[in-house]
């Protein structure tokens, strides 16, 4: 399959100046065609017939607006030919009026008529995969009949998602999907042809310690989950260690030195799969995302009514996407977040914070586990699929944990508001790629692009691209045990197992096996460690007698790789025999050192004399 990324935003809004194209008079009837082809180019043709209602009215012309700049091959025709055209452009898009050659005079008279355009707007290819997306129409029930086909070439196979479903999908030279008007409704469509995608990233974080003394800190990495995997080709300059947080975040571990500023370069690709992987969690492990948090207040009277009222995901979710107002003013300005509960009572001012904020307050105080998800959505249109988290533009959006699918399922009710309609609560895209995940707090962690010098805030430090290929590294893992050297007989035994991930991916866990005449347990559980992290493993032996004296080795393996460790047992009463001796040993040293270096002295005064 060929790995390109077709984007396709089509903004389609009739215009009607005349008051002869009211719907009391003209029965309009429409079927839109999108032939996209390999190269990107897209011809449109919209086929439109004009039905004289009362015999009162004529229509001598038709106005088209298109949300395009560049058109290309403009035309139209109507029964006896091709027809005049008269272009436009603003920065809006294109308006085309077609003066027809015939007029619709009289009752039930019928005129035919085509537009079509050709445009490299409608057709973007990047990456790895097709997406076609065409944003509802605002006037769709002023037409009588109304039908859209979208035609690809045959290459690219069938569409891995088609927004709204349908069952009519027709393949010949190319493949046809075909959407009526009550499919449509206000909705947009959104399809995607392929199987993943892949993002490049050069992420910089900016650190600073204002004190006298030193202080630790930490960076958020952008983490595998259950929609995608990540692979760290470098971290620099490397942390003392990384760990996994409740929420499953990658934070990376640094000290800075007193006064001190430190940059860190992450690098590293990332691959976006449409479908979650399952994700078992306990009842002890969800409850935590049932609390209410500042901004996610699902203890209020006012959230605790609602959420009664909807009960369910896709609900809440249609609650947030017909009720609040994307408010293009408040990105600009920067303002702060307001929280579920001052969104509720302010819904004509939201952002995609807000739109997150409020599906998991409610989601939560229905007894869903929700959490947040901040990070990179690729996107050409900024007013169809706005960003709007923070000076480098990332996007918000929530998840909410499926407890019949046992998976963690993210929605994008900020999008589905901004898009008219179209559907990511079913299917989601390949366009959402995680940096952090907020549950426990509501705050923090702090996604890549947040993490700035004061007075350089503006400062562009997240950088992503899409790529073809998905690169991963070595997978390099290491063992080392860490045991005394001797141990006293009847007192407790115990030594540590380090691992250490030292690849770019995350190593999933396993099983450490170790064997040895006294160990207690032969076996350990080791959790996941993400790239550039490590974890340590206890292993304790069994008390032996107080007269034990032994000579003792332990073996360690985890997968592939082994380690060894020896060690002497023995009574305490040998052991404090050696520790005399060598006190005893270290004294007598001591003395012999200054007394030959106080006969030394005499004996250069002697010779001074």
């Amino acid at each position: 399959m060929r790995k390109i990324i077709l984007l396709i935003f089509l903004l389609l809004l009739l215009l009607f100046p005349k008051a002869s194209f009211a719907s009391e008079f003209f029965e309009t009837d429409a079927h839109v065609s999108y032939f996209i082809q390999n190269t990107g180019r897209t011809n449109v043709r919209f086929e439109t017939s004009l039905t004289n209602k009362t015999g009162e009215s004529y229509a001598s012309s038709y106005t088209l607006f298109v949300g395009f700049k560049n058109l290309e091959n403009v035309a139209a025709s109507d029964s006896t030919g091709p027809a005049p055209v008269n272009l436009e452009t603003s920065d809006r898009g294109s308006e085309i009026k077609v003066t027809f050659n015939d007029r619709v005079v009289g009752q039930g008279n019928r005129l035919n008529f085509t537009i079509s355009f050709d445009t490299f707007e409608v057709a973007q290819s990047q990456g790895r995969i097709w997406e076609v997306n065409v944003p509802g129409l605002e006037n769709i029930n002023d037409f009588e009949g109304f039908t859209a086909s979208v035609i690809v070439p045959e290459n690219l196979g069938r569409p891995v998602y088609i927004k709204p479903e349908i069952k009519r999908v027709a393949t010949s030279s190319s493949t046809t999907t075909v959407f009526t008007k009550s499919e449509l409704g206000s909705s947009g469509i959104s399809m995607a042809y392929g199987d993943y995608q892949v993002y490049k990233f050069n992420l910089r974080y900016h650190l600073e310690n204002t004190n006298l003394f030193p202080v630790k800190t930490e960076i958020a990495l952008p983490p595998t989950t259950n929609y995608q995997d990540v692979s760290i080709d470098d971290i620099f300059p490397r942390p003392s260690n990384v760990v996994i947080d409740t929420d499953g975040n990658w934070l990376a571990k640094y000290t800075l030195k007193p006064r001190g500023k430190l940059e860190i370069n992450v690098l590293g690709n990332a691959k976006i799969n449409l479908m979650p992987r399952s994700s078992n969690e306990s009842s002890e492990d969800l409850n935590k995302y049932l609390a209410p948090t500042k901004h996610w207040q699902a203890d209020s009277s006012d959230i605790r009514k609602l959420a009664k009222e909807l009960g369910t995901p896709e609900k809440i979710y249609d609650y947030v996407l017909d009720n609040l107002t994307y408010d293009f003013e408040r990105v600009r300005k920067g303002q702060v977040r307001l929280g579920a509960l001052k969104t509720l009572k302010n819904p004509d001012s939201a952002v995609c914070l807000e739109f997150s904020d409020l599906f998991i307050a409610l989601a939560r105080a229905a007894g869903i586990p929700a959490r947040e998800v901040n990070g990179f959505a690729y996107t050409e249109n900024s007013t169809e699929r706005p960003l709007s988290l923070i000076k480098d533009i990332l996007h918000a959006w929530p998840e909410y944990y499926d407890k019949d699918k046992k998976t963690w399922t993210m929605i994008d009710p900020t999008w589905g508001n901004t898009t008219n309609g179209v559907d990511y609560f079913k299917t989601l895209d390949f366009d959402h790629f995680a940096f952090v995940i907020r549950g426990v707090d509501s705050e923090y962690p702090i996604p890549a692009g947040g993490y700035k010098f004061e007075g350089n805030e503006s400062v562009k430090d997240v950088e992503v691209s899409l790529s073809r290929l998905y690169k991963t590294t070595e997978k390099n893992i290491s063992i080392s045990s860490n045991f005394s050297n001797s141990y006293i007989a009847g007192f407790p035994i115990e030594g540590k197992v380090t691992i250490e991930n030292r690849g770019g991916e995350i190593f999933k866990g396993g099983i450490l096996n170790a064997s040895g005449r006294l160990l207690k347990n032969r076996s350990y559980t080791v959790d996941s460690i993400p790239p550039f992290g490590k974890s340590e493993v206890k292993v304790v032996f069994t008390k032996t007698p107080f007269l034990t004296n032994s000579s003792e080795e332990v073996r360690i393996i985890l997968g592939e790789k082994t380690d060894s460790a020896q060690f002497k047992i023995s009574p305490i009463f040998l052991n404090l025999f050696i520790i005399l001796g060598g006190i005893f040993i270290g004294a007598l040293s001591i003395i012999i050192f200054f007394t030959t270096k106080k006969l030394r002295s005499i004996y250069l005064r002697g010779q001074g004399k």
